[in-house]
């Protein structure tokens, strides 16, 4: 496979404060890769940095083939696209206002997620939580992004209709596109996921394939409670 995204020896953080040390991954063209960890390992300051809304601190990171420090807009246009847990929609304009903004195909957008079509001419900010997150994924994919970073798109939603968004992830992986999905579910992560990287404090403490670590569920547990016990006990830097 064709890695599509790639870092090595990655550093990040905020200031002179480093979250996210010496990290190493790779996400390749129709892959899934989720990255878990406890709240303060570091995975959302690790996705801000890969979509270039942050400065790295030291090392490489690689998009498309080709070393990048551009910012997120410029990855933008190169075929990135990124799904946050704010939900990046804009509230006072349309769902098909939205999706003219960012340059989509509302046809495509729609194939995707049939749930938006009765509210295309409504206001954004009149829509359910789950409505407004198929929205902000609908306007990655109508763009056929080749790649796909997603920080917690569950957060604060019915398992339903956080199945119904991973689904949609799956898919687009399934034609194409390289996922790096964080995600809180550990156990609907593993279900849509090719391959799992366990992050705590700002490293990778735990990585396979998900079909594997999918038996390994006390592993990835430790690793959670490991974290949480240093934290407790007041040793190093917090992350995001």
């Amino acid at each position: 496979m064709t890695a599509v995204l790639e870092a090595a020896g990655l550093r990040a953080g905020y200031g002179d404060v480093e979250v996210v040390r010496d990290l190493d991954l790779h996400v390749d063209e129709g892959e899934v890769v989720a990255l878990l960890g406890p709240n303060g390992a570091g995975k959302t300051t690790t996705i801000s940095t890969l979509s270039g809304e942050l400065r790295a601190l030291g090392g490489e990171v690689r998009c498309f083939g080709e070393r990048t420090s551009a910012p997120l807009h410029m990855r933008a246009r190169q075929g990135l696209g990124v799904v946050s847990q704010e939900r990046a929609v804009l509230m006072q304009l349309s769902v098909r206002e939205n999706l003219r903004v960012s340059r989509c195909n509302v046809d495509r957008a729609v194939e995707l997620f049939p749930e938006l079509e009765p509210h295309l001419s409504r206001r954004v900010g009149l829509l359910s939580g789950g409505q407004q997150q198929m929205l902000a994924l609908a306007r990655s994919l109508a763009r056929q992004c080749r790649l796909l970073l997603v920080d917690e798109l569950s957060l604060g939603l019915a398992p339903l209709i956080v199945d119904r968004l991973l689904k949609t992830v799956r898919e687009a992986a399934n034609a194409g596109t390289a996922v790096l999905l964080v995600e809180q579910h550990i156990h609907k992560a593993l279900t849509v996921a090719d391959r799992v990287l366990v992050m705590t404090r700002g490293t990778i403490a735990l990585e396979g394939n998900a079909a594997d670590l999918g038996g390994r569920l006390e592993d990835i547990q430790d690793a959670y409670m490991r974290a949480s016990t240093i934290e407790l006990g007041g040793n190093g830097d917090e992350g995001a």
